[in-house]
This record gives C-alpha cells, sequence and structure tokens, in this order.
C-alpha cells in the first residue's frame, strides 16, 4: 500500500522531532534543510520534562547519546553570588517524573537524525515556495526541484519565510530589548554542580553543566537593536567580570575561543499569536509557528510538543481510497497548541522583563520577593510547563 508523503522544511529540533514522529507512524519523509552540513557548533539545549515525556512519546532517548547527567539545583543568584531561589533537581524528579537535562544542541540534532530512514535527510535543499497542485502542496526546492506531499510541515525557524508568504497580515517579530551571547566551554577542574541563572541591572548570566561535561554559557544585556562589539569575548569580560564566581573562571575559558565560538543574537519573539497554526495543508511549528524568549528554556521544549501532537493527530502513513482525514487534523492541530504556546510565549517574555528592570530600587524589590518565596511555591508554579504535555484525542473520522 502507498504511504503519505511528508515534506518538513528545516532541520532544527522541532523538524526532525517531526520527521522522526510522522516516520514512526508510517509516513514517508523527507526533511529539507538550506544549510550545507549538521551543526558542530553552537550552544545548549535544555530539556525539560515535558520535552522528555514528548520525546519518549516516539521511542526516542536522547540520553542514549548524549548522556543523563544533571546538575544538583538550579536556581536564580545575584551578582554577588547570594541565591534568591534554588530547587534541588532531586526534588524535580520525584514531582515530575525526570529532572531537566541539558545538551549539546549538536549532540540532540545527531540523536534526532540518527532516528530518520537513510536519505530522509536533505542538508544543502533550500526551499523557495510551496504551491498547491490538484489539491495538494508541492515543494520547489531552489536548485530547482519538486517535492509532491500530502502534508508540509513549516519548521523554517523564527524567520520563517513560509509563516511570511501565508501570513502577510500578521505583525511578526518584536524585538524584546535585550541581546544574547552563547558559547560552550571546557571547565572539568571547576566542578561547577549547579544550574544557575544570574540577575544584575539589566543584565543576566546563565551557568548550565551540559550532559558530556562541558558548560553552556549564556548572558543577557538590554542595548539597542543590532549593537555589536567588535569583540564578543572582551564585551562579555567587561560586563560581567566581576560577577561571583564561577562566572570570571568560565570567561576566562571564554576567552580561549574562537571569536566565531562566541554567538550573539538580538531576542525576539513573535509579536501576537497566528491565526492558526496551520494553512491548508502546512502546518507550522517551533520558532516559526510561536517564537519566543528564552526566559523559560521553553523554545525547543514546545518545539518538540508541537512535533509530537502533530504527529499523533495525523492519519497513519498508509493511504487509501477516500478523504485521507490531513484537513481535520490539522485543525485538531492548531485547537491543541495554539493557546498553549502563546500562553508560554507571554509568560516567557514577563520572566523576561523581571532580568531585565534597572533601577536600583526596583532590583532591590524583585530579589526581595524571590528570596521570600518558598521554594516548594516556585516548582509549583512550574507545573504547568513541565507536567502540561498530553496526548490529546485524534479527530473521529
Amino acid at each position: 500500500m502507498a504511504r503519505r508523503r511528508v515534506v518538513v522544511v528545516g532541520a532544527g529540533i522541532g523538524g526532525l522531532t517531526a520527521g522522526v514522529a510522522l516516520h514512526r507512524r508510517g509516513w514517508d519523509v523527507t526533511v529539507c534543510e538550506q544549510a550545507a552540513e549538521p551543526p558542530v557548533t553552537g550552544a545548549g539545549i535544555g530539556l525539560a520534562p515535558n520535552a522528555l515525556r514528548a520525546l519518549l512519546a516516539v521511542d526516542v532517548d536522547v540520553t542514549r547519546v548524549t548522556g543523563s547527567a544533571v546538575p544538583d539545583t538550579m536556581g536564580v543568584r545575584r551578582a554577588d553570588g547570594r541565591w534568591l531561589t534554588r530547587t534541588a533537581t532531586a526534588d524535580m524528579a520525584a514531582r515530575y517524573g525526570r529532572a531537566p537535562i541539558a545538551v549539546p544542541r549538536p549532540a540532540l540534532t545527531v540523536a534526532l537524525a540518527a532516528a530518520l530512514p537513510t536519505g530522509a535527510l536533505r542538508y544543502g535543499t533550500a526551499v523557495s515556495a510551496v504551491e498547491e497542485s490538484g489539491g495538494r502542496p508541492v515543494v520547489r526546492t531552489a536548485a530547482g526541484g519538486e517535492l509532491p506531499a500530502d502534508l508540509v510541515v513549516a519548521a523554517d525557524g523564527i524567520h520563517s519565510p513560509l509563516r511570511r508568504a501565508y501570513f502577510p497580515a500578521h505583525p511578526g517579530l518584536r524585538y524584546l530589548g535585550e541581546t544574547a551571547w552563547r558559547a560552550l566551554v571546557e571547565a572539568p577542574d571547576l566542578s561547577v554542580r549547579d544550574m544557575s541563572e544570574t540577575w544584575g541591572r539589566g543584565e543576566r548570566f546563565g551557568v548550565t553543566p551540559l550532559t558530556d561535561g562541558r558548560f553552556y554559557l549564556y548572558a543577557t544585556a538590554t542595548v539597542p537593536a543590532d549593537t555589536r562589539s567588535e569583540d564578543p569575548r572582551a564585551e562579555l569580560r567587561r560586563r560581567f567580570g566581576a560577577w561571583h564566581d564561577p562566572i570570571p573562571a568560565l570567561l576566562d575559558r571564554v576567552d580561549r575561543l574562537d571569536v566565531a565560538d562566541v554567538l550573539r543574537h538580538d531576542l525576539h519573539e513573535l509579536a501576537a499569536p497566528l491565526p492558526r497554526l496551520h494553512h491548508g495543508r502546512i502546518a507550522w511549528l517551533g520558532d516559526a509557528a510561536h517564537a519566543m524568549a528564552p526566559n523559560l528554556g521553553q523554545g525547543g521544549c514546545q518545539a518538540v510538543e508541537d512535533a509530537v501532537i502533530l504527529a499523533h493527530l495525523l492519519p497513519a502513513g498508509e493511504s487509501g481510497d477516500g478523504p485521507d482525514g490531513v484537513p481535520e487534523a490539522l485543525a485538531a492541530y492548531t485547537a491543541a497548541r495554539r493557546d498553549r504556546t502563546d500562553a508560554v510565549r507571554v509568560r516567557a517574555r514577563r520572566v523576561g522583563r523581571l532580568g531585565t528592570v534597572r533601577h536600583p530600587l526596583v532590583v532591590a524589590v524583585r530579589d526581595l520577593v524571590l528570596r521570600a518565596t518558598p521554594a516548594r511555591l516556585a516548582l509549583r508554579g512550574m507545573d504547568d510547563l513541565f507536567d502540561g504535555f498530553r496526548l490529546p484525542d485524534r479527530p473521529v473520522k
């Protein structure tokens, strides 16, 4: 029996997860990625319990490739090192069934790509347009290729050309007022066992131990859009070099990196929710559908949820006579995901505002409130995120 065909545009975390999940459902999968090769450098990505649970739902255990080591605690600190809030990861594991982990993004890409069938993932294949022919989408590539499909998954990132093409009246992206730096460093001698984010006045610095023993570092500052420095390493040293240990020692490692290994991006979010997450036989997911601030560590996690739920709602890959149920499944996908992802987007922006306040009095009040919040209440406040992944009922044919 013939199989239904899906073309996934973009081989980021969401796109690869969608490819794997639909392959598990019996679809004939092609993943098109414009980059010439998989990423070999980059940043880390946090996988919260909701994302780990979603991946396991499609039989992907990333820890087999990335490792499963977790930090002892997670929390927020002041620039002098004092903890404002702190939670043991053992308590998180007890509450949610598993603790969050942070993995190198290239390692996660490898783990997901390995779960695809041979030949499904095509690097160096840019998509130029998606057109319709006979009621089905046709994906056209920049090299002149043509890929007919029963479904297209638009996982083409925060600047999604497909989103702009099919939702031209949408306001698009909004600058959040912050720029971010990211880097991976080796520092086995420091024995850092905490995942922390330090809040200053309009600046933040995050230290995340990865499952492979390295550290994912990120920092943000409130600056005008498109602000650039000649050497991001020197900029990080100037802004954060006097902050608490182990930040200065970690910056020593950053100084040893090539300039190109310190990533810098202005932070944006989608200015408003999309009216729906599908159009015809195209479905959007991840940053293409609901780009959000990174403050909750949920951008990639929500992309994973999107992909798994989309595949769950779609019919199995074996095609037959009569209507195939794809339009009904895409409507159910929008109903299942649009409100949840937009609520996470709004919450991420609000949390970011707490980290970017600059007035000394407001900073003092913020820090006091954080210190006064019991750890159990702070943990309970994550229930809707970490325990929020559910597979919805499939639409009735």
